[in-house]
């Protein structure tokens, strides 16, 4: 029954699959609570990760940590896959899961830069207005000129005091900046922070390579995000999502359609992204959908009713996997009318009245095959998943994250000389060295689990060797000047005597541009884009979209 591939679904009247080849074709998963919408996630998943495709999904109730443990025998799991016929091929096993969590409690920390966030995604998560937001791109040019390196939320809070100091100076150079507008941005930093915001934003970043291991044995990676606690600041949650969505697009290169993806991106709860979205921003998530297959990512939204997806980014969903929903209200039915119309009509039955009528781990699929075209949708039983139902314990999820490729990688903080301690040197009137302060690294103890070895690899071909913690010691980098042209090697420097002028009268010495570019030159270089290097910091491209 099972093919190399395809990802096997489950069983109308045939066996239903997922072509690989066709999955970045992205997808939509919906339902009703409780009609097995997280089941058929974590069904997808596991047959992704056993095609070698890394995955990347959000356990938002906490009840997909499970993928990480075996499934364990059930009267009801062994009657499903003998209904189906799939008893032969039925075995429980854990999938290769890698768990993350932004507040670093249930996974490896997931942290990011206030410079590559943006301001554009910064207002969105800021709930900023127009006005608020064109202060903020003022504040974040004024750091591109100052050559100051916005890493965390203290950087940004200190560059704010100094824009509403100085706001004559800077009304001045940029454009009206009032300072009731900066206090409101300080208002809406402190709610973030107090919200739990401030863990993600610092150094060392997420590297996009770690979200695409593959085992010793060729299965992909199935990384889980904790997001039980995440979602209660939904906004904060969708914003994450858009960010990594963006930072995939930019750091991958283009591919074309390969024999399966690179990665399969599952967003979960999706509405918030959508919910109270400027057009401006649904446009640009739209865009990305339509490139990002390129890169060989494909997307899968799950939700509960498909009218919280825009008909433009539905349009672009061409997997679907449809459960019940009810059909009560005007709203419900309107919702099971549009579901019923977006899929390809059986002639052995009526799609609207087979919604409403779906049990528990049943559901209408419909895929694409052939030349991308969608097939006829089919009343179809779910296969049952190999791995858990149900959370993992604590002390079983511990262990997983002890014999993680990423132990000990992310969950020390690294907080280096930004803005806040340049800004601080200025008003003492002097810079000072700083010592860094060792953290005392954590420790687990091990339970009585038996974590599965999995052969994964430890190595991080995206950066050089080092001994002890890959963080632990500086890694040399490329100097900027080696990668420009003799036009904008001469533009710097000009601009860097006009720094060492301007300090000699006692205006205190500050990091130049140069240095604050570093990382995105690196980037860019590894990217094979090198023609983008005289630009300013790269902040993700929902951000350059709208320049």
């Amino acid at each position: 029954m099972l093919e190399e591939s395809k990802v096997y679904i489950g069983s109308s009247t045939k066996p239903e699959y997922l072509t690989l080849k066709l999955a970045n074709r992205h997808g939509l998963i919906t339902g009703a609570t409780g009609t097995g919408k997280t089941v058929t996630l974590q069904v997808l998943a596991e047959g992704l990760s056993d095609a070698g495709v890394p995955v990347f999904c959000a356990d938002v109730k906490g009840d997909l940590s499970g993928i990480g443990a075996p499934g364990e025998a059930k009267d009801f799991l062994e009657e499903r896959a003998h209904a189906i016929g799939f008893s032969d091929e039925y075995r429980l096993k854990a999938a290769p899961a890698v768990f993350w969590d932004l507040f670093g409690e249930k996974g490896h920390p997931v942290r990011t830069t206030v410079s590559e966030m943006g301001p554009l995604l910064l207002s969105r998560l800021l709930e900023l207005n127009d006005t608020q937001e064109g202060v903020l791109n003022i504040v974040f040019k004024v750091a591109d000129d100052e050559g100051l390196l916005l890493l965390d939320l203290k950087d940004l809070r200190a560059l704010l005091t100094y824009v509403s100091e100085n706001v004559d100076a800077v009304t001045a150079s940029y454009g009206n900046v009032a300072k009731a507008t900066v206090g409101a941005i300080q208002r809406q930093l402190l709610v973030l922070e107090q919200q739990g915001g401030a863990h993600f934003f610092g150094e060392p970043g997420l590297q996009i390579s770690d979200l695409m291991k593959v085992t010793g044995d060729g299965r992909g990676a199935v990384n889980v995000l904790a997001a039980d606690k995440l979602m209660q600041t939904p906004r904060l949650y969708a914003t994450f999502l858009l960010w990594l969505l963006s930072e995939l697009f930019e750091e991958l290169p283009e591919v074309g359609d390969l024999d399966k993806p690179k990665l399969v991106f599952f967003f979960d709860e999706a509405h918030l992204l959508f919910d109270e979205a400027p057009k401006a921003l649904i446009d640009k998530v739209e865009q990305v959908v339509k490139l990002i297959r390129s890169k060989g990512v494909g997307i899968y939204f799950v939700t509960q009713n498909p009218l919280d997806v825009p008909e433009s980014v539905l349009a672009q969903l061409g997997n679907r996997v449809q459960h019940a929903l009810r059909a009560y209200t005007p709203r419900e039915q309107k919702a099971v009318k549009i579901a019923a119309e977006t899929f390809r009509p059986n002639p052995d039955f009526d799609t609207f009245t087979a919604i409403t009528e779906l049990g528990q781990g049943e559901a209408l699929v419909s895929m694409l095959e052939g030349k991308a075209v969608p097939s006829i949708v089919q009343r179809t039983l779910i296969r049952p998943p190999s791995s858990r139902l149900g959370p993992l314990q604590d002390a079983e999820r511990a262990a997983l994250m002890a014999a993680s490729p990423l132990a000990g990688v992310y969950d020390e903080a690294i907080d280096r000389e930004s803005a806040f301690e340049v800004l601080k040197a200025r008003a003492n009137g002097a810079r000072s060295a700083r010592e860094p302060v060792e953290a005392p690294r954590q420790t687990r103890e091990s339970p009585g689990f038996s974590v599965p070895d999995f052969g994964w690899s430890r190595s991080r071909p995206t950066a050089p060797a080092q001994e002890g913690g890959r963080y632990d010691e500086p890694v040399s980098r490329p100097r900027l000047d080696e990668y420009e042209t003799s036009a904008e090697r001469r533009r710097r420097e000009e601009r860097d005597e006009r720094v060492t002028r301007r300090d000699s009268y006692g205006y205190g010495g500050r990091q130049t541009v140069a240095e604050a570019a570093i990382k995105s030159v690196v980037r860019s270089v590894s990217s094979q884009v090198g023609s983008q290097i005289g630009r300013a910091l790269v902040r993700g491209v929902l951000g350059s979209l709208l320049k």
